[in-house]
């Protein structure tokens, strides 16, 4: 007589039963969600007018590697600490308060970029530590407060 050689095929149908019997089950529990909020843009409110004693500090960077700083062209990259130091101590020290806008157009190599993205480190390097010279600060704790760098990319016309 020989061996049977059939597989016995109940023991899968009741395992996917059971699985079919939790999934039916789990289902409906996993179309629940929490309520979500999505902020809406408001298209009254106006932005407020750069403070005319203090105008924000716009640096940027041409297509022919040029530099200006507010519309003033600057000779070299060691003239940017020189010039901006004064401008930034100007404004008020604290968390995210001093800002430099740095505009580069989008033909600028990058390498170049970069050598001006340090050199405004070391101009807010330089406004941390003549705010910390400067004493008006109490708390021996603050630093001076970093300048921060807000970058765009110029778009040409058209884009």
């Amino acid at each position: 007589m020989s061996a049977k050689t059939d597989i016995n095929v109940t023991p899968l149908i009741d395992i996917v039963l059971v699985l079919l019997i939790v999934f039916i089950i789990m289902v409906p529990g996993m179309m629940k969600s929490l309520p979500t909020v999505i902020p809406q843009i408001r298209k009254d409110s106006n932005p407020t007018p750069p403070d005319p004693k203090n105008p924000p500090l716009v640096l940027e960077i041409n297509q022919d590697n040029s530099i200006a700083l507010n519309q003033t062209p600057l000779e070299n990259l060691r003239d940017i600490p020189e010039r901006l130091v004064p401008l930034v101590m100007l404004q008020p020290a604290g968390t995210n308060m001093r800002k430099v806008f740095l505009s580069v157009d989008r033909d600028v190599p990058y390498d170049w970029a970069v050598q001006v993205m340090d050199q405004l480190r070391l101009t807010s390097e330089r406004v941390k530590k003549e705010t910390r010279e400067s004493g008006v600060w109490d708390d021996p704790e603050f630093d001076g407060g970093d300048t921060k760098l807000v970058i765009r990319i110029k778009k040409r016309p058209g884009e």
